[in-house]
């Protein structure tokens, strides 16, 4: 009689404990019955907790967030417990990028971090403002999906695409084996977060003086079963659509992502219409194994219409380029479809050894009408990453030892025609390019007592590319080989942890960039052989902490970087860009990035209040460049703005209601370099402001709407440098508008 009242008496209780911003798993969250009994969760954020009587209450409690109390839980009914983490910790992010793992207090670098959460704060057409908001970095579109990335003044080789920038998707190289990198592929959707390493970062990622840019894909969260769609319309012919389907378990995930985006356009010949699919799974077979594998399928088009003169823009910045080979009637645009397959394996051979192994295969049509010729290419490329870890204990000092290697082998077939119309006509070359790039890497960093971290870091590096040209209507047929020298790129960091809340940090770092392919072979079919590497080191310094009880965050970084060999790029009479190494650059510049949150309470019906703000002043100089008779020496850096700005504010309720407010500023910019033509300054503004509701158990609603550059600015993003026939000038979007609403269900 007595047994039943037993078993009544005690508790079995279970679930998972997540992040309340993003929904990732909490790993070591300590739960706690009024009982006294305790337990962990563990890596996917699942916990068991059998207690003596029945709880009264669960205490969940994890360093850096605030503590979650559940009264009464009901037994046997498994819990899913979101906890807020506090406005310290939302800084104190771990570190990926340096192989170690570490919290931002404890990395000595320059890194900048997009949360999900930022890029939420903007219409997701695109990631570009959201990129922004990291000083030192900045994100153009010259036409809509047309990007450009600049980390510390990296663009001025980079009249179109991104190049001078390592791209990693998961781990899994994303630039491809030719030094080219094809963000447009993905949608914002696709992205949970964006670690940005600044500076030479050849010791763990090879070859590039810019900086490497490391997106993490979305994922289902542990224990979440649920399907999501969304709309967005707005200014200028803005559709977009998006489904979402999650299924999270205790040792897998799987999402199936589809987004749409259609976009008729705010200038002349520069509509766009892209589909993506997204396919991203974990799944863990073993204790010591986790397995991740993404499948990326892009259909893209984009039109572009082309850089306006000085006049032209003042007149209508709507226009396209005119004339005969004016991008209407050459229908300039590009059409390329892309699929990326990716699989990585993490590996604990023990609480000391692990081991991380990425492949990856990719392939690529791309078919592209240009206002001078016509352009169609395939692409196919394999290639793999490895890294070992291994953690010592010598006497006092701990110590962790990371070596590996990566490897790219790309082909691509590509054949060029003489644009009629925006028709192939004539060809006029036809080439076979094989690129080979690769590195192998080694890495030491030892924690010292007294709260001293340091760093030591060297990779060898060696790219070459074989061109075979198999026609060419003027000059015939011939093979060419370029082997860049391999050349090593080491690192020296220290840092120092001053107190539980400021670190110092400190750094030199080199490495080298060798030409693209694009670089080399140009799009009017010829070769620039004498085009050399551009080689670099860096030297900074930081402070980051919080203060004033953790309500302010703060980071700031001085660096100087001596560039030789710089590559620049100049149009000729048909707008193909020519690419020349000029000698040297001097550039100093200083990052700084501010929050203060006012307001952290989410019982409060007002819970969170924040103002942010970032800034970027760059000293950016030719240091040696002479152009025959010309001498550009100690002119301003073409493309860089000495100063740029931006602020922000935050505000949510308890209720659901959120509003985002964004400003930001570019001073005015050389955009040649002779320094003769500069835009001029600006400052954008917009906004978003929208609420989330959950429906009963199942349903959620979030409703939205935003605007963007809301004063109207005239201003141009994207500029053309060093464009013949003067024309710089690719106008942005002036006042728009745009809303929408996501709705998801629970399974």
């Amino acid at each position: 009689m007595l047994l039943p009242q037993q078993l009544l008496a005690q508790g079995q209780y279970s679930g998972y404990v997540l992040q309340r911003d993003t929904e990732q798993p909490l790993q070591g969250v300590t739960i706690t019955a009024n009982t006294g009994e305790q337990t962990i969760s563990n890596e996917q954020g699942y916990f068991t907790l059998a207690t003596a009587a029945a709880a009264q209450r669960l205490v969940f409690s994890y360093v850096g967030y605030k503590t979650e109390v559940r009264p009464n839980p009901k037994v046997g009914q498994e819990l899913r417990v979101l906890l807020q983490p506090s406005a310290a910790s939302l800084q104190e992010v771990v570190i990926s990028g340096y192989e170690t793992n570490r919290p931002l207090l404890q990395t000595a670098g320059a890194v900048g971090i997009v949360g999900r959460e930022v890029i939420g704060q903007f219409d997701e057409s695109s990631v570009v403002r959201a990129v922004n908001t990291v000083p030192g970095v900045r994100m153009e579109e010259r036409a809509p999906a047309s990007y450009r990335i600049s980390i510390r003044g990296s663009s001025l080789r980079s009249p179109y695409g991104i190049r001078n920038v390592k791209l990693y998707y998961n781990g899994i190289p994303f630039t491809e084996a030719n030094g080219t990198s094809a963000l447009n592929l993905m949608d914002a959707a696709n992205i949970e977060s964006i670690e940005v390493l600044k500076g030479p970062t050849g010791s763990i990622y090879g070859a590039g003086t810019g900086g490497t840019v490391l997106l993490e894909p979305r994922r289902a969260a542990a224990g979440e079963q649920s399907v999501e769609v969304g709309a967005t319309t707005g200014s200028y012919g803005l559709r977009r659509y998006t489904a979402t389907a999650r299924i999270g378990g205790k040792h897998s995930s799987t999402l199936v992502q589809y987004a749409k985006q259609e976009y008729e356009g705010h200038r002349q010949q520069s509509a766009m219409d892209r589909e993506v699919l997204l396919l991203s799974s974990e799944f863990s077979p073993s204790e010591k194994r986790t397995v991740s594998a993404n499948i990326l399928y892009s259909d893209l088009y984009y039109e572009l219409p082309g850089a306006l003169t000085q006049e032209q823009y003042e007149q209508d910045p709507h226009q396209a380029r005119g004339g005969m080979y004016g991008s209407v009637a050459q229908n300039a645009s590009m059409n390329q479809k892309s699929m990326v397959a990716g699989l990585k394996q993490e590996y604990t051979f023990s609480d000391r050894f692990r081991n991380t192994t990425a492949l990856y295969g990719m392939h690529r049509f791309r078919d592209h009408p240009f206002n001078t010729d016509y352009e169609r290419n395939t692409n196919q490329e394999v290639g793999g990453r490895t890294s070992f870890a291994y953690t010592a204990q010598l006497g006092s000092i701990e110590g962790t030892f990371t070596a590996g290697a990566e490897y790219q082998r790309g082909f691509e077939a590509s054949r060029t025609y003489d644009n009629n119309g925006g028709k192939p006509d004539s060809l006029r070359t036809d080439d076979e390019v094989v690129a080979k790039t690769g590195f192998a890497f080694a890495q030491a960093e030892f924690k010292f007592p007294a709260d001293v971290i340091a760093t030591a870091a060297l990779s060898l590096n060696d790219t070459k590319y074989e061109i075979t040209r198999l026609h060419q209507a003027s000059s015939g047929n011939y093979t060419y080989n370029r082997d860049f020298k391999a050349v090593l790129s080491p690192r020296v960091a220290l840092l120092k942890r001053l107190t539980d809340q400021l670190s110092i940090h400190a750094s030199v770092s080199s490495g080298f960039s060798p030409p693209t392919e694009e670089e080399i072979l140009t799009s009017d079919g010829q070769l620039n052989e004498a085009l050399e590497a551009e080689k670099g080191t860096s030297y900074e310094a930081g402070i980051r902490g919080f203060a004033l009880q953790s309500r302010l965050t703060f980071d700031v970084v001085a660096y100087y970087f001596r560039l030789k060999e710089s590559i620049v790029s100049r149009q000729d009479v048909s707008s193909v860009a020519v690419f020349r190494n000029v000698g040297s650059t001097d550039q100093k510049g200083i990052e700084t990035s501010m929050g203060y949150t006012l307001l952290d309470d989410p019982e409060q019906q007002l819970s969170l209040l924040k103002v942010w703000a970032s800034y970027t002043f760059s000293h950016f100089r030719f240091d040696e460049y002479q152009q025959n008779e010309n001498n550009y020496s100690g002119n301003k850096l073409t493309g860089v703005a000495p100063h740029v700005a931006t602020a922000g504010l935050d505000l949510s309720t308890r209720f659901g209601l959120y509003l985002h407010l964004t400003t930001n500023y570019s001073d005015k910019t050389p955009l040649n370099d002779e320094n003769a033509v500069y835009t001029d300054s600006y400052i954008v503004a917009g906004g978003r402001v929208g609420i989330k509701r959950q429906l009963g158990q199942r349903f959620g609603l979030e409703v939205f709407g935003g605007a963007d550059n809301v004063t109207d600015e005239k201003y141009s993003l994207g500029n053309d440098l060093n464009a013949f026939g003067g024309r710089y000038f690719q106008p942005a979007p002036g006042r728009n508008y745009y809303g929408g609403l996501a709705l998801k269900y629970k399974l």
